[in-house]
């Protein structure tokens, strides 16, 4: 079942309770939903990590960990998804977002040079800020649906299988 192998790869809840970062969520962290591994949790939670992967900020755990919540969503399950736009893959995802956002709005894409200093932030940023967050916002909703879908439908098919095997098991003595 994908709860034994998610069981395995999360870290324990306490762990993430006593967290310095999310000592500010208080006892909003005790809530058990919040670290249940069920076919409803799991999937939404995947939609809110996925979704807030795309938002071009700091700090995606937390604003995941402050989406799941109110939502009562898995919180490791949001909160480590968001790391699917990494320093890695954040420049081409991003650069993407900003092509379809462009594409979208009929608007010709710049040369843009990405740089880390409130220059750029002002200047540039300031020049392609639309198509940019309308790509962003399109990325993360698409990922967020097709996120939950994937998940729901992987889980009904570990669920099945399972079934199937516990009952091949359960006549297999009888035969």
């Amino acid at each position: 079942m994908p709860r034994k192998l998610l069981k395995r790869i999360l870290p324990d809840h306490h762990v993430i309770r006593s967290h310095r970062n999310l000592r500010l969520f208080g006892t909003l962290l005790h809530d058990p939903n919040l670290w249940h591994l069920s076919r409803r949790s799991v999937p939404g939670a995947l939609s809110v990590g996925l979704f807030v992967a795309f938002i071009p900020i700091p700090f995606q755990m937390v604003l995941a960990a402050a989406v799941a919540i109110p939502l009562r969503v898995n919180l490791p399950v949001a909160a480590s998804t968001v790391w699917i736009t990494n320093p890695f893959t954040m420049p081409p995802l991003f650069f993407l977002a900003y092509k379809l956002g462009a594409w979208l709005l009929h608007v010709p894409t710049r040369n843009v040079e990405f740089k880390v200093s409130v220059e750029w932030l002002t200047t540039t940023l300031g020049t392609i800020w639309e198509p940019f967050l309308l790509g962003c916002f399109l990325f993360g909703t698409a990922s967020a649906l097709a996120g939950n879908l994937l998940m729901r439908m992987f889980w009904r098919v570990h669920v099945i299988r399972s079934w199937q095997t516990r009952r091949r098991r359960r006549l297999a003595p009888r035969q």
